[in-house]
């Protein structure tokens, strides 16, 4: 038997509550839940067992007694095992704790209830979330959106020599073989030879060090090809520089707002 099928009336000295009960009801809660049944009277009866042994409901009852209540509608788990309403005991509390609150709705409801005069104590939400949740505190943007300042080159000491820039070992291993392999077509070769570029490493301290002894034709030659960063647009319109979508949505952004 399903035991909303039948609500009744007891007396509430007849109820008993579980001695393990973990759940807990501080005096504020006990007088929420007593605003609550004032304003709506009893919308969930307490479940019971055969004996009176409160199942779900324990402030429920509490209320009750504080409003000097002596009858409390019920309903009657029959037939469940000690394991069953124990088991529920936690279940009823727990399963409700499980949902979220989708904050935006809850705002918009919140906010339409008290421009109707309605009473928002009686939510249950405290002061202070009804606050937050109405006038939420806008988030610092600032510190997503700090403008990004172009890197300054200036010496630190002796400009390095060329060969100091980059090292080119693995490169002219892999060039020597493709060279070496008649087997491969001139088509093929070239693009070989083009991918193995890819294996030379810079010491892009020392380019930075190179770059600002260098005279400004050869620094742009230098900026065109990607070996220093100085202008910050150029490089994002050039690809050497991604941003995430949401960061590039910022960037696009303040970039219009200042033009």
């Amino acid at each position: 038997m399903n035991p909303a099928d039948k609500v009744e009336k007891w007396k509430i000295d007849k109820l008993i509550p579980y001695a393990r009960n973990a759940r807990t009801h501080s005096d504020e809660q006990v007088s929420q839940i007593a605003a609550s049944i004032k304003e709506w009277g009893w919308t969930t009866p307490v479940l019971v067992d055969e004996q009176g042994g409160i199942i779900a409901g324990h402030g429920r009852t509490l209320a009750a007694q504080k409003l000097e209540m002596t009858e409390v509608p019920v309903m009657v788990a029959k037939g469940w095992s000690d394991a069953k309403k124990r088991a529920y005991i936690i279940a009823d509390n727990k399963l409700a704790q499980n949902a979220d609150w989708d904050n935006e709705m809850l705002a918009l409801e919140l906010g339409e209830l008290g421009d109707l005069g309605f009473d928002l104590d009686l939510t249950g939400f405290a002061a202070d979330e009804i606050a937050d949740l109405l006038s939420p505190e806008e988030e610092d943007e600032s510190k997503y959106s700090k403008k990004i300042d172009a890197p300054v080159y200036e010496p630190t000491g002796d400009c390095p020599p060329i060969v100091e820039l980059y090292d080119k070992a693995k490169y002219e291993e892999l060039t020597a073989k493709i060279y070496q392999d008649d087997s491969i077509d001139s088509e093929i070769k070239d693009f070989l030879l083009a991918a193995a570029a890819r294996h030379i490493r810079f010491d892009f301290e020392q380019i930075a060090e190179f770059y600002a002894h260098a005279p400004p034709d050869l620094q742009q030659l230098m900026e065109d090809s990607a070996l220093v960063i100085v202008d910050f647009d150029k490089a994002i319109t050039s690809g050497y520089v991604k941003l995430s979508q949401a960061i590039g949505e910022i960037y696009v952004s303040e970039k219009g707002q200042s033009q």
